[in-house]
């Protein structure tokens, strides 16, 4: 059974976005992203909210791609190789190959998922992760704290109380935090 993960890039006050909705603090530089390319790598299928897709989308087509770093390059093709679920009422059709829309989020068809895939899944956007979390379906956490303070803004996580275990850290040298964590289940 594949896991789903929670990937977050979070500010050390726990946004994924500022009040502006500005996430340009949270640009990785190449150490990081090639580190979050290789733990994206398995990843079989994306579950997004519309506003994490609409982000994401831009690594289908990315401008100007062949005169990008060879880690840029490579973050799209792991993009582009991946199945897409995107959550929405609103997105009449994709703007990516490989990707589906859902309109409702059934915690039922995501144990599905997970039960019949040979690959990982992601989930993406701190809305749709909190129904996922909500339901009990979301194995690890793994969250990117990046050494800014931001004040306000989106938090990455929504009004839940997990108890988590630390599976692994890595600190980067931008002063980026890696934390991997994983739910822990009652004794």
């Amino acid at each position: 059974m594949a896991k789903l993960i929670y990937y977050a890039i979070s500010s050390l006050d726990g946004y994924i976005e500022d009040s502006d909705g500005r996430f340009d603090w949270a640009e990785p530089d190449e150490e990081v992203h090639a580190f979050v390319n290789d733990l994206v790598r398995p990843v079989g299928t994306y579950l997004l909210g519309r506003r994490m897709y609409d982000t994401l989308v831009y690594w289908e087509r990315p401008p100007d791609l062949a005169a990008q770093p060879r880690v840029v390059q490579d973050f799209a093709d792991v993009w582009q190789g991946a199945e897409k679920i995107v959550y929405s009422k609103s997105l009449p059709t994709p703007a990516s190959a490989r990707t589906r829309i859902e309109r409702e989020f059934d915690p039922e068809t995501v144990r599905q998922l997970k039960a019949g895939a040979d690959r990982d899944v992601s989930i993406g956007g701190p809305e749709l992760a909190a129904q996922a979390i909500a339901a009990g379906l979301v194995d690890e956490y793994h969250v990117f704290l990046v050494p800014v303070v931001v004040g306000s803004g989106k938090p990455s996580l929504g009004a839940v109380r997990l108890e988590l275990e630390l599976l692994d850290e890595r600190r980067f040298g931008n002063g980026t935090m890696y934390l991997r964590y994983m739910t822990r289940t009652s004794s």
